[in-house]
């Protein structure tokens, strides 16, 4: 799956069941968590993090290359620290996890 197809899929799957922060206006917040759990199930490789004015953002590393499909949350680019994480540490930042992978699967059925 292209990086453009899983972008448009995610804007269509976020909502406030994903996150409680989500707004229309800013689709991605609060995103990130349940986002990188999301990403690794379907691309693999690492979910790192950077701290972000005291609060973990998680996002992907696959095959080398940063992978933050939340990014439109943020005014400006975060000062990445691409920090190694795991699935339990996304997990315990997100209850939305089941909510935004029936959303995205949904997105994708025929």
């Amino acid at each position: 799956m292209e990086k453009k197809t899983i972008e448009k899929g995610l804007y269509k799957a976020w909502s406030i069941k994903s996150s409680s922060k989500w707004t229309a206006e800013n689709p991605a917040r609060g995103q990130c968590g349940v986002t990188a759990l999301l990403i690794h199930d379907h691309l693999g490789g690492e979910i790192v993090k950077t701290t972000i004015e005291g609060s973990r953002h998680f996002y992907n590393m696959i095959d080398g290359v940063r992978q933050d499909f939340t990014v439109s949350q943020f005014e400006s680019l975060p000062d990445y620290k691409d920090c190694p994480s795991t699935r339990d540490e996304a997990f315990a930042d997100t209850s939305e996890y089941k909510s935004l992978k029936e959303a995205f699967q949904q997105v994708f059925r025929p």
